[in-house]
């Protein structure tokens, strides 16, 4: 029993598969390291409050609007208005045209001439 149970110890322990991989060193890139290097060791300047002065343009507050000047506010200006008369369109055509009827357009017979 025991050679037994060895026996499948060491069955177990041995597959019968293996992948081998390559272990060579990795290469190492020079100028990968240089600038990783520099990006580490980049200190950002200091940001002060001058730094905008001359880059962008100074906040104004927008004016105050005015406002609009109403022509008819005045009382005299509104009552000249009040007293106009009202004038309908058709109705004063109709009496212009009644008053001066001319006859402007006249026709003239025509004469024939017999050959």
């Amino acid at each position: 029993m025991l050679a037994q149970s060895i026996r499948l110890v060491s069955r177990a322990s041995v597959p019968v598969l293996r992948r081998r991989f390559g272990t060579s060193m990795p290469r190492r890139d020079i100028i990968q390291d240089l600038y990783l290097k520099e990006l580490k060791s980049y200190k950002a300047p200091p940001v002060k409050a001058t730094d905008s002065v001359g880059q962008v343009k100074p906040w104004v507050a927008p004016s105050t609007p005015v406002p609009p000047v109403v022509e008819a506010s005045a009382p005299a200006d509104l009552s000249e208005y009040e007293s106009q008369i009202v004038e309908v369109e058709g109705v004063a055509e109709a009496a212009e045209e009644e008053s001066d009827v001319e006859d402007w357009f006249v026709v003239e017979p025509l004469e024939t001439e017999h050959h």
